[in-house]
């Protein structure tokens, strides 16, 4: 935790009265003077006084939703506080079939930033059936549209009245329709944008999974990775996106972006760039057999450093699914992964 990040926690709890207004002006003066002393090291020195800060006044529990994102208000504090960044995680499990669970996993990346990933991961009854809903939203100069998506895009697909006989078609309708408000929205929500992966489990027996951008959804069949999803880039969709009008471009850097921005084909929002760019997803449908084992979900920040097969086997031994999405995460970060990760694992038996 450096000088900067260091006052953004302080300013955050202060805001939410973990802490006293005496207590911050204390901190504050400590921190700077520290940070004026050409003789400290500066990162070391604030955060020497952040954890003392910290360790007094860090809550004991933290808030768990079914919205679920790593943020200032709501985190599990970890000590040290010199940990690489704070998480969150949970799990549940499915009424129609012990055999059926679920854990997730969150980790906040290093940028300056809020937390842009957002989890969704829950067991929902809908008349006599049960549905199993998963997604991960990964929001790009924004979090207020991912935490819409993790709020409105599953509802909006449930409301489609021919999702239980063409889910397919009712999930593209929905994407479109969330994306249409979200750009009707876009004064409150913002510029950015979001990707997605959603996966919804129909009775434990049939899997619907959509994604637009690069969040990805793999499966486990008899220890074989099998992806369920397409990264959407935008130099394998160049010919679309310039026959709305838009450009690819590597400059700057090396990767390959819409007009020069975006590093996804397929998002959610960006208003500025709607014109080239897609919101409808791919959609796939899988039944789970015997030979299925576990369902992973995943930001990109867990797959620009891990393959989807050594996703699998990261994890093909570990029984518990919370554990194996902390597992993955953990991973993630061991391997220099430094942006937001978010992770679900779905075990099917």
């Amino acid at each position: 935790m450096g000088f900067y990040s260091s006052f953004l926690l302080a300013d955050c709890l202060l805001n939410s009265k973990k802490v006293t207004t005496e207590e911050y002006d204390e901190f504050y003066i400590k921190a700077f003077n520290a940070y004026l002393d050409p003789l400290a090291s500066t990162h070391f020195t604030t955060v020497r006084i952040m954890k003392k800060f910290l360790v007094k006044k860090a809550p004991g529990e933290k808030h768990v939703r079914h919205c679920q994102r790593s943020s200032w208000s709501h985190r599990k504090w970890i000590q040290p506080v010199m940990e690489y960044a704070i998480r969150d995680s949970g799990k549940g499990k499915s009424k129609m079939s012990k055999q059926i669970t679920h854990g997730f996993h969150l980790v906040k990346g290093k940028a300056f930033h809020e937390m842009e990933d957002y989890v969704v991961a829950k067991f929902k009854e809908v008349d006599d059936n049960e549905l199993g809903l998963f997604a991960i939203f990964d929001g790009h100069l924004s979090h207020e549209i991912p935490d819409y998506l993790c709020s409105h895009l599953f509802d909006n697909i449930l409301n489609e009245p021919n999702f239980w006989q063409e889910p397919e078609k009712a999930i593209k309708k929905a994407y479109y329709i969330t994306d249409t408000k979200i750009l009707d929205k876009a004064s409150d929500l913002g510029k950015g944008g979001s990707t997605a992966v959603t996966a919804i489990l129909i009775n434990c027996q049939k899997l619907v999974v959509a994604n637009v951008g690069d969040s990805r959804a793999v499966l486990s069949k008899g220890g074989v990775a099998k992806p369920l999803s397409v990264d959407h880039e935008p130099n394998m969709e160049k010919d679309e996106i310039e026959n709305r009008g838009g450009f690819v471009s590597n400059f700057p850097g090396d990767v390959p972006r819409v007009d020069g921005q975006l590093a996804v084909a397929r998002a959610f929002g960006d208003k500025s760039l709607k014109m080239h760019l897609s919101s409808e997803p791919y959609v796939t449908v899988e039944i789970i057999e015997d030979d299925a084992e576990f369902l992973i979900l995943a930001s990109d920040g867990l797959w620009k450093v891990m393959s989807n097969q050594e996703a699998v086997d990261s994890i093909k031994g570990i029984k518990d699914a919370k554990s194996a999405a902390k597992h993955l995460s953990e991973e993630a970060v061991a391997r220099k992964s430094s942006d937001d990760i978010s992770v679900v694992v779905v075990k099917f038996h």
